[in-house]
């Protein structure tokens, strides 16, 4: 990297799973868009054709005049290359294909157990976990051996186990993983305040929070707009919304896959005393299987949904053809903010300014101090050059605790399966039995045949 002035320029940043559809082009919206860092992205995949259209879609940025910032993409063809003296690792993969994921989410109903993701908790969680825990061993060889100092962003989901076996393989990485949930929860609560205390334009930034949890099961233990606190105003909107639950203006739960009315996050506040800081369909996988999860009907009437993997495959589609229009110049990525903070972490650690936002590293410096040390966390931190300080968020209360431990004594569990090589069926059975979907709602024998269909179907 080099300094000049206010900028950062020939800035080195791998990206592992370089062919997304997805987030590739998030991130580069971000860094068009950004004009105090440039330099070259290197797209690795093992789809290099999806690499490929990915490097001309970020070159045709390159000399729009309505683009700040200036980054070159090209192809590399061994992981070596793309990692060899990196600034930045992103990771953003998919393990295997969406064939495997639709085991993962829906081979479990056979038992009436109903996932509305798949990917962190439950049974598809674990099972996708045991195909890419495997890669990511890999990974942080390759970065202990190619960028060892380089600044390793996760996007990649089972968020928690991915960003643990980075850090078990190589102690010493400077890893992070990202996730714009809290982000979510934050742009409701403003919403509500702009309701509740008659303000208008609230930015999400605004709500200043406590973060503690795991991913994609987060809680707020303090939420303040400029000196409001948010609590009593949360639950005066409950108290009146309940029923209806909360609905933003243009996006109906029922009129999109991943909208919902967070009845569920509402319920839980009415139970545990904490807000819960993530979308509705991820909190109530980590509940128990017979509350928001009991079947479609219990699920419909929390205003949430089941994404089916059938949608996800016909969004893939989609996603191709865009692919195709944007390889072709039929289309120009489009320069909106897309309201995530990964391009200004990597300013922050590149020194250029400083920034508080929610992350998700080790429980080493106790950041939530009744959670065990080995566990990954998710709180609020501080970035600034080459620094990431997590904030104290405190403890958790017991009544939150009790529901955050089985994940965390299960991530436990799917790490010594993947350090045996995907040999220990006994452990997964443990693991599926313990967590919270699945006991108590099947026999052992019945579990374990699930279990072992499924790791024949997927590993």
């Amino acid at each position: 990297m080099k300094y000049r002035n206010d900028q950062v320029e020939d800035i080195q940043v791998a990206y592992i799973g370089g062919g997304s559809r997805g987030w590739a082009w998030t991130f580069m919206t971000d860094l068009a868009m950004e004009p105090a860092i440039c330099g070259t992205i290197r797209l690795y995949d093992i789809d290099r054709a999806a690499a490929r259209a990915n490097e001309t879609i970020g070159n045709s940025l390159y000399d729009r005049e309505d683009v700040p910032g200036k980054w070159h993409y090209c192809v590399k063809d061994t992981l070596e290359e793309a990692l060899a003296g990196a600034d930045f690792v992103v990771i953003s993969i998919l393990p295997k294909t969406f064939d495997e994921m639709e085991v993962d989410v829906h081979m479990p109903e056979r038992l009436g157990i109903y996932q509305s993701v798949g990917d962190t908790a439950g049974p598809g969680g674990m099972m996708r976990a045991l195909r890419t825990l495997p890669m990511f061993v890999e990974f942080a060889k390759a970065i202990k051996a190619y960028a060892p100092d380089a600044w390793v962003i996760n996007y990649t989901n089972p968020m928690s186990l991915c960003v643990k076996a980075l850090y078990e393989t190589y102690p010493g990485i400077k890893a992070f993983g990202c996730c714009h949930e809290v982000f979510g929860t934050q742009k409701v609560l403003a919403a509500i305040a702009e309701q509740e205390l008659g303000i208008e334009k609230i930015d999400r930034r605004d709500i200043h929070v406590n973060v503690l949890g795991i991913n994609h099961f987060t809680w707020f233990d303090y939420a303040s707009y400029k000196g409001v606190d948010l609590f009593p105003v949360y639950r005066h909107y409950i108290d009146s919304h309940f029923a209806r639950g909360y609905e933003e203006n243009d996006n109906n739960w029922m009129n999109s896959t991943f909208a919902c009315a967070h009845r569920v996050k509402m319920d839980l506040f009415n139970r545990f005393g904490l807000i819960a800081a993530a979308g509705d369909r991820h909190l109530a996988e980590f509940m128990p299987g017979g509350e928001y999860l009991k079947d479609p009907e219990t699920v419909s009437n929390w205003k949430f949904g089941l994404t089916t993997v059938a949608w996800r495959k016909e969004d893939l589609q989609k996603r191709l053809e865009r692919s195709r229009r944007l390889v072709a110049g039929e289309e120009e990525l489009k320069l909106e903010p897309t309201g995530e903070e990964g391009i200004l972490l990597i300013k922050a650690l590149c020194g250029l300014g400083r920034l508080v936002s929610n992350v998700n590293i080790p429980n080493r410096g106790r950041q939530i101090a009744n959670l065990p040390e080995s566990a990954v966390v998710e709180t609020n931190a501080v970035f600034e050059r080459d620094a990431i300080r997590p904030v104290l968020a405190g403890s958790v209360p017991e009544n939150v605790r009790r529901l955050l431990l089985p994940h965390v004594e299960n991530h436990e569990r799917i790490m010594k399966v993947v350090a045996g090589g995907n040999r220990d069926v006994d452990l997964v059975v443990e693991a599926f039995l313990e967590d919270p979907l699945v006991k108590g709602r099947a026999s052992q024998a019945d579990v374990r045949e699930l279990v072992k269909d499924m790791m024949a179907a997927t590993l």
